[in-house]
């Protein structure tokens, strides 16, 4: 749905003007604190990776206006890393009790007892790509899988995404409504197509989780 509104907003001649100009004046307040700009940037993208509720799409295509495609990817996918590794840290050091107001209580007790922390590598890196961003981190942290790992496979998973969300930006901001829906349509389908490997493989292994964890956001 989101990714429809967008391509409407590039497709259309007055609202991708009044888009420009909203970011024309994001560009000369962040030229004005260039350095503040960018760890807030960071430091958003990093909270969106922890909690559901907050998401760093509405700054992307600012992001792209100010910065261009190259560092945008870099910067959104560092944020997106910190806050992974943040979520982790928080799981393992405080709890389930603390986590269990973070982020989505039903999916971490469908999934918690049926991971380990000798969990295939591979496994994880489907569980990234088919789950909600700020799961993995929570509920890997509770299981002590190895942080190095679990590291590795989110910045791998990240990468996808994160090209995706920059290059929905730039066709926002190119107003290109086709490639906005490309891009989007395509994020959907490999978030839901790795779901549903996820799903068979814990069948296959006797741990299937429950259909409500899939990544509906």
């Amino acid at each position: 749905m989101l990714c429809l509104v967008l391509a409407a907003v590039a497709a259309s001649g007055s609202l991708h003007a009044a888009l420009l100009d909203v970011l024309a004046a994001s560009k000369d307040v962040i030229v004005e604190n260039p350095v503040l700009g960018a760890l807030l940037f960071v430091l958003l993208a990093a909270v969106s990776a922890m909690f559901a509720f907050v998401s760093i799409a509405i700054l992307v295509p600012v992001a792209v206006y100010v910065w261009g495609e190259p560092l945008s990817m870099l910067l959104l996918w560092v944020g997106w890393i910190m806050g992974g590794a943040a979520a982790y840290g928080i799981a393992r050091l405080l709890g389930r009790r603390f986590v269990q107001w973070l982020t989505t209580d039903s999916a971490l007790n469908r999934l918690e007892h049926r991971l380990r922390p000798d969990t295939p590598f591979s496994l994880i890196l489907i569980l990234q790509l088919g789950l909600p961003s700020e799961i993995p981190g929570y509920l890997l942290g509770l299981v002590r899988y190895p942080f190095g790992r679990y590291l590795l496979a989110l910045a791998i998973v990240e990468v996808p995404y994160t090209i995706a969300a920059i290059y929905l930006g730039a066709g926002l901001v190119d107003a290109r409504g086709g490639l906005v829906l490309a891009i989007g349509l395509s994020a959907v389908a490999l978030s839901v197509g790795a779901f549903y490997v996820l799903r068979k493989r814990m069948r296959a292994a006797g741990m299937e989780p429950s259909a409500d964890t899939d990544r509906s956001g």
